[in-house]
């Protein structure tokens, strides 16, 4: 499919993959290819990836060093991090990819662009968020990675054992987090909507978003990677915010585990 000439007519859908192989799972989602021009202006001209490596073909991407993860700095590539994002998620036990749903890691950014708004609002809607207890959405903008975690969104918002809320990790903490709040916000609001949910928007720009303390780390997108590991491993069964932050104090995590954790992602790509 991906190798299907389409001419110079830009009202024929092509294939996303084609078009942007640094994505993952958008890459059965078809577009224009007008809207993949765009896309791939986008994607050279967005802060959120300026300085950021090429993609290559995935199924070309092999890992060639030891320290290839360990010695990257906040401009991890997005076609690397899905590939290592896959491998990852793959290694978790059945149960928790059950309850457990996650993002391509461009989505967000997609979406703050206005042409691609109802195109990313229709790709997550596919993937029946409601349904989960928690979705991982790996964020990325102004060169910098943090995660944003949905909870159980399903349950009402005036639940108490199963409290729907957000939490923004960054390994950075001087990059101000809550930054991203306003955008965060409609981006939720929007998912509500495309979804048809029943709530008001009253309520849904009260969900809380939380955000844990964190040690700063300046390997943003390793530790994006590291949290998502981490939080799927200790998630806890009912997300409250009485209990909160659960495991994710500020000495949640050391060098050592992150190291060790880098060592796993290397072993990916032999």
């Amino acid at each position: 499919m991906g190798n299907e000439k389409h001419g110079d007519d830009p009202a024929k859908p092509i294939d996303l993959a084609s078009s942007d192989p640094g994505s993952l799972k958008a890459r059965k989602k078809k577009i224009s290819k007008q809207e993949a021009q765009k896309l791939r202006d986008f994607r050279l001209t967005a802060p959120c990836f300026l300085g950021n490596i090429p993609c290559r073909q995935r199924s070309k991407r092999r890992v060639k060093s030891k320290n290839s993860i360990s010695k990257q700095t906040n401009r991890l590539d997005s076609g690397a991090f899905e590939c290592y994002m896959e491998k990852l998620w793959s290694s978790f036990p059945e149960e928790k990819r059950t309850s457990f749903a996650y993002f391509d890691c461009q989505w967000f950014a997609w979406y703050r662009k206005a042409s691609f708004r109802e195109k990313v609002l229709s790709w997550i809607k596919r993937e029946q968020i409601f349904s989960k207890k928690y979705v991982l959405v790996p964020v990325v903008c102004w060169s910098h990675w943090s995660l944003l975690i949905f909870c159980h969104f399903g349950e009402s918002l005036q639940s108490e054992t199963k409290t729907p809320c957000m939490l923004l990790l960054d390994s950075l903490e001087i990059a101000n987090p809550r930054r991203l709040e306003p955008d965060i916000r409609k981006f939720v609001l929007d998912i509500y909507r495309a979804e048809g949910r029943p709530e008001k928007k009253e309520m849904i720009y009260r969900i809380p978003l939380l955000v844990p303390k964190q040690r700063d780390g300046e390997e943003c997108g390793k530790f994006v990677l590291y949290f998502i590991n981490l939080f799927v491993e200790g998630a806890p069964e009912n997300f409250s915010i009485e209990g909160y932050p659960y495991f994710m104090r500020k000495d949640w995590f050391n060098a050592e585990g992150v190291e060790c954790f880098c060592e796993k992602l290397d072993s990916f790509g032999k």
